[in-house]
């Protein structure tokens, strides 16, 4: 396994409040130093860090880094929790290499196919609608009123969990993403999130219903089905990995569309560019810091750095898709651009099954507010703004002053 001399090494500037706040700088000058370079995590261990993106795309389908936790191990807040409550909520896709990686997809992929996300659109409408329609114009916070509670409401609904159910689950994702900066809330949250779970599949399993909770109880191939851990940790990843991501990908885009009026202006004259415009957010805040912990499971060299076995490798993803090497002009947004494969999405076999329902989700929410305000303005200083700490990358609140179109026209 790591040793534990990272932290002694220092972390390169990495985890820092400059770096939470924005670590588009300290990138910078990590991929101008090296592709690869040695930090310490928040936990005391030792890792490395990929910043560049030819390196960071050849890590994430590498099979030789592991993100199988039964091998190596939590790193993260869930060595905080009992092992059975850290089974009943991490055995899922994400932490499992082929060929039980492939199992625990195949048993889930119906469930995310493009007929089944097109046939999510008029849910998403219907609550995007609703949401825009009770927003206050003057006292507008549009993580808070829009970016976050439409995918929780999308997935909850989707699942069958009931509506008076959804703020607990955003309270309880909220602290369970944050991880070990959270680690004092941490426990309760998943233990809380964990028992409602298991309660609720053990109703849809007595009585069934027209939802994606009741199939995935039901779904088998042959005579394979998920257990009830590998249950409750699908559900979990559903909850928690597309609620947060989701969130912040509409909070960051009306963000940036805020601070880069020309964008916004183009976006306004050519609305065909919405698709271009969020893989441009994509690329240019991804929503995901960085991919999961990959667990080094033979001797490798990656970015001309010999890693041993036991290591950690952390793939920088917003990193990576700011790299000049890769990406013309890396630093400015461009609603128009064309060639962008980003890998805010992940790439080779762990690359987001979500990814379609996500790109849909913020496609209809961005249109539905860009058609109902004429005018967003930021209600406080850009300083202001707070990002969320963490694996994941969005702001906290997006304070804004709304005028909506009727009142223009």
């Amino acid at each position: 396994m790591a040793q534990d001399h990272g932290a002694g090494q220092g972390n390169n500037g990495v985890f820092t409040p400059e770096f939470e706040a924005n670590p588009h700088p300290i990138y910078a000058v990590l991929r101008d130093k090296d592709a690869v370079h040695a930090i310490g995590l928040p936990s005391g261990k030792h890792a490395w860090l990929v910043t560049r993106y030819a390196d960071a795309r050849k890590a994430l389908a590498d099979p030789r880094l592991s993100t199988d936790v039964r091998r190596f191990g939590h790193l993260d807040a869930f060595a905080l929790v009992p092992a059975d409550l850290r089974r009943a909520m991490t055995s899922h896709m994400l932490n499992a290499d082929p060929p039980h990686h492939a199992r625990l997809r195949r048993l889930v992929a119906d469930v995310f196919t493009p007929r089944r996300i097109e046939a999510m659109r008029p849910l998403v409408e219907r609550l995007a609608a609703d949401l825009l329609e009770g927003i206050d114009p003057d006292r507008a916070d549009l993580v808070r009123d829009f970016a976050a509670p439409l995918p929780a409401g999308v997935l909850c609904e989707l699942l069958g969990i009931p509506a008076a159910d959804q703020d607990r689950f955003r309270e309880w994702s909220t602290v369970i993403v944050a991880g070990r900066l959270a680690a004092d809330r941490f426990p309760a949250a998943a233990t809380a999130m964990y028992h409602y779970l298991r309660q609720l599949l053990a109703a849809k399993r007595r009585q069934p219903a027209d939802d994606l909770l009741s199939e995935l109880v039901a779904a088998r191939v042959e005579n394979d089905r998920l257990s009830e851990d590998e249950l409750s940790s699908m559900v979990f990843l559903f909850l928690v990995a597309g609620q947060e991501t989701a969130a912040n990908l509409i909070g960051t885009a009306l963000y940036l569309f805020l601070r880069h009026p020309d964008q916004l202006a183009l976006l306004r004259q050519r609305p065909e560019l919405l698709p271009e415009a969020i893989e441009e957010v994509l690329r240019y805040e991804s929503p995901v810091e960085m991919a999961t912990h990959r667990f080094v499971a033979a001797d490798l060299e990656l970015g001309g750095q010999a890693i041993p076995a036991g290591d950690v490798v952390l793939v920088a993803l917003n990193s990576a898709n700011r790299d000049g090497d890769r990406f013309d002009d890396a630093d400015r947004l461009d609603l128009a651009r064309r060639d962008n494969p980003h890998l805010a999405f992940g790439h080779g076999v762990h690359f987001c099954l979500g990814a379609q329902l996500a790109r849909l989700e913020a496609r209809v929410a961005l249109a539905a507010a860009l058609d109902r305000f004429a005018e967003l303005r930021l209600a406080v200083a850009d300083a202001e703004l707070v990002w969320r700490p963490g694996v994941l990358r969005g702001l906290v609140a997006l304070p804004v002053r709304l005028c909506p179109r009727d009142l223009v026209d």
